[in-house]
């Protein structure tokens, strides 16, 4: 109604001014006498251009209005799609729509749409931040050294800025926060585990780590890269240094027991020991026990390893001399029970051995206790066989005195000792009547201690029983021989002597040394069964057939001369004694 009015009076006041304006124009040709053709033609060309000022006038508001029209729509359509967008279904205190003028329906939407607005920005700087740190974040997690983190690079979709998509931006970067913070605690761990290591070690702990990496220092002021390659890679150093740390362990085990083995071994001062007190301190710590500093740096092997090399030298020197000291006690015990004595070449090679360190010492000194224990224990067990075979050398001294006494033509003449002579000889004649017994005893027992122990009894390298079948035989031969030279009847005083000695049989002996060459002996046959091997190893038992005869061999008369030599040697020794007990 107010708009109709304000037209009215447009009009009017149109037409009052128009009016005036004619009847002046009217008065102007009246005056000058204008006729009335230019009258109409002007009028009818006022007319037009009125029509045509209120045509343009028309025309510019409706451009306006569309104008405007436009401009709400704009308006409704973005508030919507910001609604939309942001996940909101509607906003308080949005007007009406069709409520009033265009201009108030836009001045209506106008704050709402700016809110709208305002909103919407809020909400993509939060997108913007969240998506930031995500990208920021996962390019540390992928180990890119470079990353531009100006928000203005990250692009945000803002067709989709609702809080449920913003909650799970929100959700991945607390995600990506946590495996960062445990990727950061992880790469603490495995460095603190390096800086441990290294200190046990003895090795520099900062080049190690910035060899993985050099933001890993933590002087280089950089943050700490934790991709999954140095994650690789610290692991593996990790790994690494717990295999050095291993192997060193392992070492200073192997130099420690070395170490006390020699000190026990050379009864080494304890003040000597001390020094090396942290080596064998580690002897009972497994490697997750061993963390002080230095305890396994390589100065410490090193320093270990020339003590070890030291005392093998001096362990080699000394060995030698407990060797020789053992290797005396050994011959002693054999030669005191006439045993066979361990080759000289066998000896010395032990004794090379020592020297190039190549034989265990330990095994070697518990090797000559067994052969010591050995011998002493089978020269136990032969003590009352060699004490009969002592009687029967001392027995055979007498023999064989009596028989050069017999053999005297002038030992009943009338001189200086004559009587302690005939003394003598009686006295033998009754130790050699005795020597059948003493020699059968010898066989018995000597056969039963060859078939216990099953191996050869030797006398000084020679087989006992072979010996004794060997005087046997002699005797045997001297008996006959002394039967086809028999003296004659004729001299009453030698035939008494002769009456008296076949009383006694058998104990006239000849010289043995004129015995080898007149007839073989059994004992080769014998020796070739056995096993001669002497000392303390087994062999088979010696089957003695007493006072059996076959031929020899060549090879094997050698042994009967050695015992035969043997005999007469310790004879010409025992009748030197008696000599000089006579005397």
């Amino acid at each position: 109604m107010a708009s109709f009015q304000i037209g009215m009076r447009s009009s009017a006041l149109l037409e009052s001014s128009c009016g005036y304006l004619l009847q002046e124009l009217q008065m102007i040709w009246d005056e000058v006498g204008e006729d009335q053709f230019e009258r109409e033609k002007v009028l009818v060309d006022l007319e037009q251009q009125c029509l045509e000022v209120y045509r343009r006038k028309v025309d510019n508001a409706n451009i306006s209005r569309a104008r405007l029209h436009q401009e709400l729509a704009e308006s409704e359509a973005e508030f919507t799609h910001l609604l939309l967008s942001l996940g909101e279904r509607s906003l308080p205190g949005r007007p009406e729509r069709k409520s009033g003028t265009l201009k108030e329906q836009l001045d209506a939407i106008t704050p709402a749409l700016q809110e709208m607005r305002s909103r919407k920005e809020e909400r993509v700087n939060q997108f913007r931040s969240v998506q930031g740190q995500i990208q920021k974040i996962s390019a540390e997690i992928a180990g890119q050294s470079v990353y531009d983190d100006s928000i203005t690079n990250v692009k945000v979709n803002e067709n989709d800025l609702s809080l449920k998509k913003l909650e799970e931006y929100q959700i991945e970067l607390q995600r990506l926060h946590n495996e960062k913070n445990d990727r950061l605690q992880l790469v603490d761990t495995y460095i603190d585990t390096i800086h441990d290591l290294s200190s046990t070690l003895g090795m520099e702990s900062s080049m190690i780590i910035t060899k993985v990496h050099p933001t890993l220092n933590e002087l280089c002021g950089i943050s700490k890269n934790i991709s999954d390659s140095i994650l690789d890679k610290l692991n593996s150093t990790v790994e690494s240094l717990k295999e050095e740390k291993q192997k060193r362990l392992e070492k200073l085990h192997q130099l420690g027991k070395a170490l006390k083995n020699l000190w026990n071994l050379m009864d080494t001062p304890y003040k000597d020991c001390h020094s090396f007190s942290n080596v064998t301190d580690l002897l009972s710590l497994s490697p997750a026990e061993v963390s002080d500093p230095g305890s396994l740096a390589l100065n410490i092997i090193q320093q270990a390893e020339a003590e070890v090399k030291r005392l093998d030298q001096l362990k080699a020197s000394k060995m030698k001399e407990l060797f020789f000291k053992k290797q005396s006690e050994l011959d002693q015990i054999c030669k005191k029970s006439h045993m066979e004595i361990p080759s000289q070449p066998e000896m010395e090679n032990i004794v090379n051995l020592i020297n190039l360190g190549e034989i265990d010492h330990a095994d070697l000194l518990m090797s000559l206790d067994e052969q010591i224990s050995r011998a002493k224990e089978e020269a136990s067990s032969r003590k009352a066989i060699m004490e009969k075979v002592e009687r029967w050398i001392l027995a055979r001294d007498e023999e064989r005195w009596l028989e050069e006494y017999s053999m005297d033509e002038k030992r009943y003449s009338v001189r200086r000792g004559a009587h302690k002579n005939l003394q003598r000889a009686e006295r033998a004649r009754v130790i050699v009547n005795k020597i059948p017994v003493l020699v059968a005893s010898l066989v018995t027992k000597t056969e039963s201690w060859e078939e216990e122990r099953n191996k050869v009894f030797l006398y000084d390298g020679v087989p006992l029983l072979a010996m004794l079948e060997e005087y046997n035989l002699s005797r045997q031969e001297m008996e006959e021989e002394k039967q086809r030279h028999r003296v004659s009847p004729s001299n009453t005083l030698q035939m008494a002597f002769t009456t008296q000695e076949k009383k006694a049989p058998s104990h006239v002996v000849v010289e043995q040394e004129n015995m080898v060459g007149s007839r073989p002996s059994t004992s080769s046959r014998r020796l070739s069964n056995k096993s001669l091997n002497g000392g303390f190893s087994n062999a088979a038992p010696f089957k003695q057939k007493a006072f059996s005869w076959s031929p020899t061999v060549g090879n094997q008369q050698h042994q009967f001369c050695k015992s035969r030599n043997i005999l007469h040697q310790g004879g010409k020794k025992n009748a030197r004694a008696k000599d000089v007990s006579s005397t």
